[in-house]
């Protein structure tokens, strides 16, 4: 299918993320009323976020860089533009993530692997709200789970790609979970497992009542592929919220061999992108290897974990 046969969004229903989208010959869906849940948190010792400073974008920056119809503003947030003094709101470092005020307890404390499932009603019970990590087959997914939590085996990294083929749940804090869902795109994978593969995670993204959002990896160290361009559209499609989260942004392509930078790369897909959002999908660069974008992160599932928990 070619990128320009992509069904393209214009309107939805305002969900957590107000990414508006335009379904053709679809009615307009009522999302599920979202609920309080308990959570506990641990007393270990927490590693810390970065200070404010090493992860906000500078002031002087954001004025260059964004307009509002670029930037992901988080529910219950007010931004405006003012002449003398510019854009009345912080974003976060590498990305076009305003901050809110629900961005608070983004440390982690301590994770742990907790069971692999290979259907959507043998996932964890518990009610907690989780993030679900899912990519193109060697797209640093598992990396970059060890790089959130800082631990170097949390989730196994393989240099085989295709090798996550189970919903794993890691908890966080004993508040959260992330899930590590099995890659897509691996030609080599036998076709009755990525049959399956692909049948349980869309169930999962369909039927898990605690998904917060799901943040699709892109690899910035290449140019978009179109299979992450049509994930990406069935997502929309389906109302799932989503967060862009473009990975290897340490690797540089040498110019003389055609490589682009990671910074070209993310705007290309963003500009193929845009045309089937109304507003912008969030999006945060990261790096698996020097940490990059972790903080951001964190940060980002805090304010829409914590919104989603209050509402």
């Amino acid at each position: 299918m070619a990128l320009s046969q992509l069904p393209k969004f214009t309107h939805c229903p305002p969900s957590l993320y107000n990414t508006h989208i335009n379904l053709p010959l679809l009615t307009k869906l009522k999302l599920p009323t979202l609920t309080r849940l308990k959570s506990t948190l641990t007393t270990t010792e927490p590693i810390p976020i970065t200070e404010a400073h090493n992860f906000l974008t500078p002031q002087e920056e954001t004025q260059t860089q964004f307009s509002l119809d670029k930037l992901f503003i988080p529910p219950d947030t007010e931004v405006s533009i003012n002449e003398n003094s510019g854009l009345s709101a912080r974003i976060l470092k590498g990305s076009n993530i305003v901050l809110s005020k629900y961005a608070r307890n983004a440390q982690v404390v301590q994770a742990e692997f907790i069971k692999s499932s290979v259907r959507t009603e043998d996932c964890p019970s518990d009610g907690l709200p989780e993030f679900a990590l899912v990519g193109r087959s060697n797209v640093g997914k598992s990396s970059l789970l060890n790089s959130l939590v800082r631990r170097k085996k949390l989730a196994l990294t393989s240099k085989k790609p295709g090798k996550t083929q189970c919903i794993n749940h890691f908890k966080v804090n004993d508040s959260w979970y992330l899930v590590d869902l099995p890659g897509y795109g691996y030609a080599s994978a036998p076709q009755e497992l990525r049959t399956d593969w692909n049948k349980f995670t869309k169930d999962y993204f369909l039927n898990r009542s605690t998904l917060v959002s799901v943040f699709l990896l892109i690899d910035a160290s290449i140019p978009a592929k179109k299979i992450d361009l049509e994930y990406a559209s069935w997502l929309g499609q389906n109302q799932v919220p989503m967060t862009f989260i473009f990975t290897k942004c340490d690797k540089r392509k040498k110019k003389r061999n055609g490589g682009k930078r990671p910074e070209e790369n993310v705007n290309e897909f963003q500009e193929l992108i845009r045309g089937f959002f109304e507003t912008a999908p969030p999006w945060i660069m990261t790096s698996g290897v020097t940490n990059q974008g972790r903080d951001e992160m964190l940060l980002h599932m805090a304010q829409l974990r914590n919104y989603w928990l209050k509402h």
